[in-house]
């Protein structure tokens, strides 16, 4: 049951999330942070994505069964559909008095961010890029949403970590249409892989992992704390290393895309714990 309820809510997003908002918040502010709004902006991160999730795979449940996405509960038949919508529709609250607890720019921006995780789980995805382009700026929003709460403002450095977050969270989800192509038919989800083809899809992706490598390399040379600082590079030069190796393979034909999506999640790991090191 507990490996239900993390699948369903994709807990492992959300840890990624809080570490983000905890990332954006101490690049922002170095150690002068209020440890009490670190801890409510970690859980705002955490709530709204799982309440995100649920609804996603609430929505998303007759195209998961044709995908045959046995790493989804409801298709396993783990949880029911009712389920997923009684846990969506709890979580959302948590997250909005976690982050109205911090500030009033801190509430309007989980609003407005999960309001539209809602509207993409209804209706945004089907409009393939657009969607993808959501998703990839929610991998983005909890370091601006961590540089808000510590500084009430975006800074700098916040701007470069969220458009490489945001480059390669395009690319991730692009790439991720290759996986459900048959799937997405039936609602008629027209991505990238289905309106130009999964080698269009490939190249595009590939192309997007590339640019998020080449913007790892400003901080290091020429944004004010992180120049010239190993403890920033090394870590984001791992994540580089595995962003290259997918974006070759994929460019060479390989589609287990399934792998790729893990893979590439431990990457952006590597390169939040870059951000975070650097900021000392």
């Amino acid at each position: 049951m507990i490996k239900a309820f993390w699948d369903l809510l994709r807990l492992e997003h959300g840890l990624m999330y809080g570490l983000g908002v905890v990332v954006g918040i101490v690049v922002s502010a170095g150690v002068n942070f209020d440890p009490k709004n670190l801890v409510l902006g970690m859980l705002t991160a955490v709530f709204c994505q799982a309440s995100a999730f649920a609804l996603n795979d609430y929505f998303d449940y007759e195209v998961d069964l044709a995908n045959r996405r046995k790493d989804r509960p409801l298709v396993r038949g783990d949880l029911s559909r009712r389920t997923a919508l009684i846990t969506g529709l709890v979580l959302a609250p948590l997250g909005f008095v976690s982050a109205f607890m911090i500030s009033t720019n801190a509430f309007l921006l989980a609003l407005v961010i999960t309001l539209l995780g809602y509207i993409y789980d209804l209706k945004l995805k089907e409009f393939g890029i657009i969607g993808n382009v959501y998703i990839a700026f929610s991998m983005a929003t909890p370091f601006i949403f961590g540089s808000i709460v510590a500084k009430n403002s975006i800074t700098p450095q916040i701007a470069v970590l969220s458009t490489i977050a945001f480059l390669a969270g395009v690319a991730r989800e692009v790439m991720k249409g290759i996986e459900d192509v048959e799937g997405d038919a039936l609602r008629n989800v027209r991505t990238v892989a289905r309106v130009k083809g999964v080698d269009f899809a490939s190249k595009l992706s590939s192309l997007l992992f590339l640019l998020a490598v080449i913007l790892s390399f400003i901080p290091f040379l020429a944004l004010e704390g992180y120049e010239f600082d190993f403890k920033y590079l090394i870590p984001v030069l791992i994540t580089d290393f595995m962003l290259v190796r997918i974006s070759l393979e994929l460019l060479h034909g390989n589609r287990d895309v399934r792998r790729f999506r893990k893979e590439t999640l431990v990457a952006l790991l590597f390169g939040l714990i870059g951000f975070l090191l650097g900021a000392f």
